[in-house]
């Protein structure tokens, strides 16, 4: 598996949902989010995973967008904000709304400690590869060209640091929240940690 045999959806919906990233979001978490299309859909080629490629692209760009001040809320976890965003967002792309929700539950889902891949593959694609770029978690399940072709091209930009004072504003906000219980849990240490930090 190279970089070169991944490639983006070659949708409207694709483009659009990459503009909404790379103009809303800083550019280290529009890589992050590129990375984790790359990383969920090499996993799921390499293992035979069947997905849908533009709704994994979608929500893989989307994921993360609760986090940006336009789209951040005060009142509900940043992943159920950016599973929102994606509705409104489908309902611009033209979608059916039944699409839409599945956006929204693939974004809010990425937050999980796993998801059935029989039930949500484009769900267990994007949580396996964000833990990958976030924490670096389960390195070794992805080839080391692969790694490095996708650093490369796409680089980390600061992620870890930037990624870790979002959680930790959106723990203090939401003491309730995926992202306070992983806070406690010492995901802050193991974004610091991150082997791809080191490529």
């Amino acid at each position: 598996m190279r970089l070169d045999d991944l490639a983006r959806p070659a949708t409207d919906a694709a483009d659009r949902a990459l503009w909404v990233v790379t103009t809303f979001a800083s550019p280290a978490l529009a890589n992050h989010s590129v990375r984790s299309f790359l990383w969920a859909a090499a996993y799921g080629d390499v293992h035979g995973i069947a997905y849908d490629a533009e709704l994994l692209y979608v929500s893989a760009m989307l994921h993360d967008i609760g986090l940006v001040a336009s789209f951040d809320s005060h009142a509900v976890p940043f992943e159920r904000a950016g599973g929102d965003v994606a509705r409104v967002f489908a309902a611009g792309a033209g979608w059916a709304p039944e699409r839409g929700v599945r956006a929204a539950e693939i974004i809010e889902r990425h937050m999980w400690d796993s998801v059935d891949p029989e039930a949500d593959p484009e769900g267990h694609l994007l949580e396996i590869a964000t833990g990958l770029d976030i924490s670096g978690r389960n390195t070794s399940w992805w080839p080391d060209e692969l790694r490095t072709e996708v650093v490369a091209r796409y680089p980390r930009l600061g992620i870890g640091p930037e990624f870790s004072a979002c959680f930790a504003a959106e723990a203090a906000r939401k003491p309730d929240s995926a992202a306070a219980a992983l806070m406690r849990s010492g995901i802050a240490d193991r974004i610091a940690a991150n082997a791809l930090d080191t490529l």
